[in-house]
């Protein structure tokens, strides 16, 4: 009896190893796949049966590195210039940054109101789940209307837009996000700022703040990526101007085949910022959720 329990347990780890190594396998392939096709040739990259292993069945390349402008080409001009990829890519960084600092701003005031006070004419929840439905929206339905407010304001293929539009989409997760860790703290602590002098708002900036701080890291990291991997305000929204890096990856085609190795070149570009952002952040990340987990 003791040995088929032995047995049974080790059926069962090797049976979730199993299981470990092929979800880990799934999630990591495209990676790994993108980081293979980026030092192909276009002859290598369209191949079948694939070529999965470079040295032994391709020699790697950095064409497509030259071919998108990434590396100084010593033949034609590379698809995109130096410039444009630069200034892309300070497009990008701004209006993630910016729509993080805003969303981030306006959703924890908003959820700190939800949390501190009670409001008579609409309950709390139905405000909250009125924030909540806005994400439910499909973003396509707004192209339109956007593009057409836009137009009129002035603020097509601009900076400033697009950090409204993204501020826009992201305040609903950043209020429930900040919601949650902000019911975790007890209101005690905020009625004894009151009783010392303090203002509500003193109250937010010396006491929730503080104490939130693993939740804000890790909900201005979400907000971050939303915004950087961002595609479908950037392609209907700007045009030249205010282009982010997304935008400028999905015109790499050719009549109407992609550019793979272009594509995947300019991907690795791409992650490392957001590789960077989530490295740095990575301890106030999982405090963050595992503190939002228990509560």
């Amino acid at each position: 009896m003791q040995i088929s329990r032995r047995a049974k347990k080790k059926l069962e780890t090797g049976l979730i190893y199993l299981v470990l190594i092929v979800v880990t396998t799934v999630i990591i392939f495209p990676l790994y796949w993108t980081f293979v096709t980026a030092f192909k040739e276009p002859r290598d990259a369209f191949t079948f049966p694939p070529k999965y292993l470079p040295y032994l069945q391709f020699k790697p390349t950095l064409y497509a590195w030259r071919d998108v402008g990434l590396l100084p080409s010593t033949g034609e001009r590379g698809t995109h210039s130096p410039e444009q990829i630069l200034g892309t890519l300070w497009n990008s960084i701004l209006i993630a940054l910016g729509s993080t600092v805003v969303s981030v701003i306006l959703g924890s005031l908003a959820a700190y109101a939800l949390v501190q006070f009670r409001f008579r004419r609409w309950s709390n929840k139905n405000i909250a789940f009125f924030i909540l439905s806005q994400r439910m929206l499909p973003p396509i339905v707004l192209v339109i209307p956007y593009f057409i407010l836009y137009s009129r304001l002035g603020l097509l293929d601009s900076v400033p837009g697009m950090i409204i539009a993204h501020t826009v989409a992201s305040l609903p997760f950043v209020v429930w996000i900040m919601k949650s860790f902000f019911s975790g703290i007890p209101k005690e602590l905020v009625d004894s700022a009151r009783i010392d002098g303090c203002s509500y708002f003193g109250a937010f900036l010396k006491i929730i703040i503080p104490l939130s701080l693993p939740g804000l890291a890790a909900t201005s990291v979400f907000t971050t990526i939303f915004s950087w991997n961002e595609l479908l305000f950037a392609i209907t929204l700007t045009f030249s101007k205010a282009r982010t890096f997304p935008a400028l990856i999905a015109g790499l085609t050719h009549g109407s085949a992609a550019l793979w190795w272009d594509i995947s070149a300019m991907l690795l570009v791409a992650m490392v910022p957001v590789f960077l952002f989530t490295l740095l952040f990575q301890r106030y990340i999982v405090s963050g959720l595992t503190l939002g987990a228990i509560k």
